[in-house]
C-alpha cells in the first residue's frame, strides 16, 4: 500500500494549526479530510516527525470508522525506521461548521471531539456524526478528478476513495440526505448559482451526481418522491431523475402537475425547457426558457438556457443580446487546504502502476523538451471557470456555427460600436469628452438582476473587479478587434447624447415569434442598439486570440506537410493545442493534437480528450484503451475514484452488453424466436417474433385439411400455407440495463391470462415505434421481469424462452386478465377455442 507523506521535520503540528486557523474562513463544503501521524524513530534519540496527507471517501459516520482508517496506517513497508505513535483524523462538518477530530494513541485509546471556528473544543453527538458522514460523501464527489488529472495536480498527497461501495452504505447515504435535505442550502452551491436554495445546492448536486454515476435511478425516484410530499419544489429534481431513468412520460406529467401548483418555479421551467430542447421542440423550449428568465432574472442558469435555445434555433442576434444580459458572478474556488511549506514530500508509487504506457517522464530521445511558446501559455480562455466558462462556451458555439466574420457582423448590428458612437457624438456637435468606458458609464440604471456586474464592481472576463468608473483594478492591455471596433476604448460623449440600454430586462425578453433578422430596421437606429457589457467585450477579445493562434497552427501544419517536413512541438504544447481545438469545436484537429502529445509521453488530459472523442464516435475499442490507461494513471496517483470515468464504464457495460447479446441472439436464436432492430441506430428497441409452441392454442393452424394427403404435405412444407401462430413483440432495454429489467409488450392481439387484453386488432406495427412513442399495451406478467426478481446476470435469450413457454403453459395464479385466468382454470375447452380463434385472426406475424 503506497501512502503519500508530506513531512514536517521541525514543528510537527503546523499542519493541524493551519487547518484550525482556516476554519473561520470556510464557506461551503470545506477542505478534504486531513490525516496527521506522529512517527517516532526506532533508533536512539526517539526523535519524532510529523507526516500528513489528505483523503476523501472514508466512512465518517462515527469516530470508530475514522479510527479504523488511522490504524491501517500504523504499518508502512516503505519506512521501517519509524513507528507511528499517534494519529489524528480531521473531517469537516459543513452543516454545523465544526471540524470533527478523532485522536488515536498507539498504544492507547481513542478520543473524539470537535473544534469550532474559534478553535475551541466541543463535544460530539450522533446528530453531528450524521452531518459529518453526509458531508464526507459530498466532498468525495466534489474533490474527485474528472479523469483529466487537473484535480489530482491541484492538491499534492491526496488519496481518493469511492465513498459508496455497498448497498448498506447507499441506504445510509440516502437516509442521511433525506433527513438533512432541507438544510442543504447551508452547504453553498455550484459557482453558476447565485443564491443556494432547496433544489440548487451542493447536497442536491451530490445526490444527482451519485444517482447518474451509479445508475441508481429507482433509489433516486423513491427519495425525491418522499421529499416532494413535503415541498413541491422538489419536483424538478424528481423530473430530472425520471428523465435520466427513461421515465419520460412520468416526468412530463409531473412537470405539468407541479407547474399548476408553482407556475413560476424557475427550476421546473428550466427542466421543462431542457427536455423540450432535447426533443427538438424549439418553440416550446423557447417559451419555457423565457418564463424561467422572468421567474429568476438574477440567476445565470436561466439566461444561459435561453441563449442555448436561441442558438439551437439559429437566432444569432437574439442569442448575443441574451448572452449580454447574463448576470455574471466572480468564481469562488472550493475550500482547498492552505498548508504551510513542508520539509519534504514523499510520493511512493504503487509497484503495479509502473507501466510504460502511463509514463510521464522525460521526452523520448530526439523529441523536443517541455518548452512552451509564450503565446500558448497566455491563452486566457483556458483559465475560465464558473459563469465565464459557460458564457465563453456559448460564444464559441455561435462562432463555430456561423464563423468569425459573420459573428462580428451581427455583433455590430446589435451593439453600439466605437466608430458609430463617435459619429453620433460628432453629429450632435458635443465637444465635452469623458475618458471613461462606454460599456460601463452609459447606463441609465444598474442591469436588472446582476450580481456584481453593475453594482459593487463589474467582474471582467478574468474575474477582476471594476470600480465605479468602469476601470479595471490593476493592469489592463486589451488588443483591438480585427475591425478596430472595440467598445472598451471608446470615448464617451456628453450626457446630451441619450445612451443606449445595457442589457435586455427579463420582463422584455423577446418572443420566439419576433423577427430575429439582424437587418431589421430596429437594429439600424443608434438609439435602439445596446451597449456590450465589458465582460462580453473581453470574451470577444479572448475568442479572437484563440482563433488567431489556432489559424497560425493550422497554417504552419499545412505548410510543413506541403514541404514534407515534420512539424515539431513539445508534449505540453500539443496538449494546449488540443484543448484549444476542442474549445473551438474543431474535434478532428483536437484528436490529432492529443495524439501527437501521447506519441511523446503520456498525458491524462490528452487521453481524456481522446476518450471523449471515442465516446462521441461510438469507438468501443478506443474507449476501452483510453479508460484502461486513465484508470491506471489515477491509481498511480492514489485516486481510486473518478465519477466521470465510473459513469463512462457503466454506460459502456450497458451498451456493449446489449450489443453482445443481440449479436449472439441473432446468430443463434432460441427455437421459435427471431429478432431484429426496429431502428439500426437504436440498440434499445428490438422487434421480437414468437412462433406459437406446438400443442398450444397459439400454434399455427393449417387451412386445408380436406385436401388429399400429397397436397397436404406440400402445404405443410410451405410456411405461407399456415395461418396465424406468429406474434410480434417489442422488447425495450432501459438505459441502465442490465441493472434494470427489460420490458416486453405484445404488439399482436392475444387471448392469454398473463398478457393484458388491451391491444387493438391492428396494432402489430413497428413503423411508428421510437423511444418517444412506445406502446403501453400488451404488457406481460412474468416473474423474471419483475423489479424485485430481476438479476443483472439474466440473459435476454432466457427471458424470450420463458415468454414463449408462457404461451404453452400460462400461469393463472399471477394473471393480468382475471376473467381469462378463471376461464383457463374452470372452462379449459372454452379458453382454448377462443385462444385459437384469436390466433387465427390476429397472429399473422406481418410487419406493417
Amino acid at each position: 500500500m503506497a501512502i503519500p507523506e508530506i513531512i514536517e521535520d521541525e514543528d510537527i503540528f503546523t499542519a493541524i494549526d493551519a487547518r484550525t486557523e482556516a476554519l473561520q474562513g470556510l464557506r461551503e463544503l470545506g477542505p478534504p479530510d486531513l490525516v496527521h501521524l506522529v512517527k517516532q524513530s526506532t533508533k536512539a534519540g526517539n526523535r519524532q516527525t510529523g507526516v500528513y496527507h489528505h483523503v476523501t471517501g472514508i466512512d465518517a459516520s462515527s469516530s470508530a470508522s475514522l479510527a479504523a482508517y488511522v490504524n491501517t496506517l500504523t504499518y508502512s513497508p516503505q519506512d521501517k525506521s519509524h513507528k507511528v505513535v499517534q494519529g489524528l483524523y480531521c473531517c469537516y462538518n459543513a452543516f454545523s461548521h465544526l471540524d470533527m477530530r478523532v485522536e488515536v494513541k498507539i498504544p492507547g485509546g481513542v478520543d473524539s471531539y470537535s473544534i469550532d471556528e474559534r478553535g475551541e473544543k466541543r463535544m460530539t453527538s450522533e446528530s453531528l456524526w450524521l452531518e459529518t458522514f453526509l458531508c464526507g460523501i459530498l466532498r468525495a464527489y466534489s474533490y474527485a478528478d474528472d479523469g483529466s488529472g487537473d484535480a489530482i495536480r491541484k492538491i499534492v498527497g491526496f488519496r481518493r476513495f469511492n465513498p459508496i461501495t455497498s448497498t448498506e452504505t447507499e441506504h445510509k447515504f440516502l437516509d442521511a440526505a433525506e433527513r438533512l435535505f432541507f438544510h442543504g442550502r447551508q452547504l453553498g452551491s455550484d459557482p453558476e448559482i447565485q443564491i443556494p436554495n432547496i433544489v440548487s445546492n451542493h447536497l442536491t448536486s451530490g445526490l444527482l451526481q451519485y444517482i447518474r454515476t451509479a445508475g441508481r435511478f429507482t433509489s433516486g425516484v423513491n427519495l425525491f418522491e418522499k421529499l416532494r410530499t413535503r415541498d413541491v419544489e422538489v419536483s424538478s429534481l424528481l423530473a430530472s431523475v425520471l428523465i435520466s431513468g427513461d421515465e419520460e412520460v412520468k416526468a412530463v406529467q409531473l412537470l405539468h402537475d407541479a407547474l399548476q401548483d408553482v407556475p413560476m418555479d424557475y427550476a421546473l421551467l428550466d427542466c421543462q425547457a431542457s427536455f423540450c430542447q432535447s426533443k427538438g421542440e424549439g418553440e416550446m423550449a423557447l417559451e419555457c426558457a423565457k418564463r424561467a428568465v422572468t421567474a429568476a432574472p438574477s440567476e445565470f442558469a436561466t439566461w444561459a438556457r435561453l441563449v442555448e435555445v436561441y442558438v439551437s434555433r439559429e437566432q444569432w442576434d437574439l442569442a448575443l443580446l441574451t448572452l449580454n444580459s447574463c448576470p455574471m458572478f466572480s468564481y469562488q474556488d472550493k475550500d482547498s487546504p492552505r498548508m504551510p511549506e513542508p520539509s519534504r514530500i514523499v510520493l511512493p508509487l504503487p509497484t503495479e502502476s509502473a507501466l510504460d504506457e502511463i509514463e510521464e517522464g522525460q521526452p523520448r530521445e530526439g523529441e523536443p523538451f517541455e518548452s512552451v511558446d509564450p503565446s500558448l501559455r497566455k491563452l486566457q480562455a483556458a483559465t475560465y471557470q464558473g459563469t465565464f466558462l459557460k458564457a465563453y462556451s456559448l460564444l464559441t458555439a455561435i462562432a463555430a456555427s456561423i464563423g468569425w466574420d459573420q459573428l462580428l457582423k451581427i455583433r455590430s448590428q446589435v451593439f453600439v460600436m466605437e466608430e458609430e458612437y463617435r459619429s453620433e457624438r460628432q453629429s450632435i456637435g458635443t465637444s465635452k469628452v469623458h475618458n471613461q468606458n462606454a460599456s460601463t458609464t452609459a447606463l441609465h440604471a444598474p442591469s436588472p438582476g446582476t450580481n456584481g456586474a453593475t453594482t459593487g464592481g463589474l467582474p471582467s472576463a478574468g474575474g477582476e473587479k471594476t470600480d465605479s468608473n468602469g476601470d479595471v483594478e490593476g493592469e489592463s492591455s486589451t488588443p483591438p478587434l480585427p475591425d478596430g471596433e472595440n467598445m472598451n476604448d471608446a470615448s464617451v460623449a456628453d450626457q446630451s447624447i441619450e445612451k443606449p440600454e445595457h442589457t435586455v430586462a427579463s420582463e422584455v425578453v423577446k418572443s420566439g415569434n419576433d423577427d430575429s433578422n439582424p437587418s431589421n430596421a430596429n437594429y439600424t437606429h443608434f438609439q435602439n442598439k445596446r451597449l456590450c457589457e465589458r465582460w462580453l467585450d473581453n470574451l470577444f477579445m479572448v475568442l479572437y486570440e484563440d482563433l488567431r493562434i489556432y489559424t497560425i497552427w493550422r497554417t504552419q501544419m499545412a505548410q510543413y506537410r506541403q514541404q514534407q517536413m515534420q512539424y515539431k512541438k513539445s508534449a505540453q504544447e500539443w496538449e494546449i493545442l488540443g484543448e484549444l481545438a476542442e474549445r473551438l469545436h474543431h474535434f478532428d484537429e483536437a484528436v490529432e493534437a492529443y495524439q501527437q502529445c501521447l506519441n511523446i509521453r503520456f498525458s491524462a488530459k490528452a487521453m481524456k480528450g481522446i476518450l471523449k472523442m471515442c465516446e462521441k464516435e461510438g469507438d468501443t475499442r478506443g474507449m476501452l484503451a483510453a479508460l484502461i490507461r486513465l484508470i491506471a494513471w489515477q491509481h498511480k496517483w492514489y485516486s481510486e475514484f473518478s465519477p466521470d470515468l465510473f459513469h463512462t464504464i457503466r454506460k459502456l457495460i450497458e451498451e456493449e452488453g446489449a450489443v453482445k447479446e443481440f449479436a449472439e441472439l441473432n446468430a443463434h436464436p432460441p427455437q421459435g424466436v427471431s429478432i431484429s432492430l426496429i431502428d439500426e441506430s437504436n440498440l434499445f428497441l428490438w422487434h421480437v417474433t414468437l412462433q406459437g409452441p406446438e400443442g398450444s392454442p397459439y400454434a399455427a393452424v393449417l387451412i386445408a385439411f380436406v385436401l388429399p394427403e400429397a397436397w397436404r404435405t406440400l402445404i405443410v412444407s410451405n410456411s405461407q400455407s399456415l395461418q396465424g401462430g406468429s406474434f410480434s413483440c417489442l422488447l425495450t432495454l432501459p438505459s441502465d440495463y442490465p441493472f434494470k429489467a427489460p420490458t416486453i409488450n405484445f404488439l399482436t392481439k392475444i387471448y392469454h391470462p398473463n398478457v393484458s387484453n388491451d391491444v387493438s386488432a391492428n396494432s402489430d406495427t413497428i413503423v411508428n415505434i421510437n423511444t418517444s412513442n412506445l406502446p403501453k399495451t400488451g404488457s406481460v406478467c412474468i416473474g423474471v421481469l419483475k423489479a424485485d426478481e430481476w438479476k443483472p446476470a439474466t440473459k435476454i435469450s432466457n427471458v424470450l424462452v420463458l415468454v414463449r413457454d408462457l404461451l404453452k403453459t400460462p400461469n393463472p395464479d399471477d394473471p393480468l386478465e382475471t376473467r381469462i385466468a378463471e376461464e383457463y382454470k374452470e372452462k379449459r375447452s372454452v379458453f382454448e377455442k377462443e385462444a385459437k380463434d384469436w390466433t387465427k385472426r390476429y397472429a399473422t406475424g406481418k410487419k406493417k
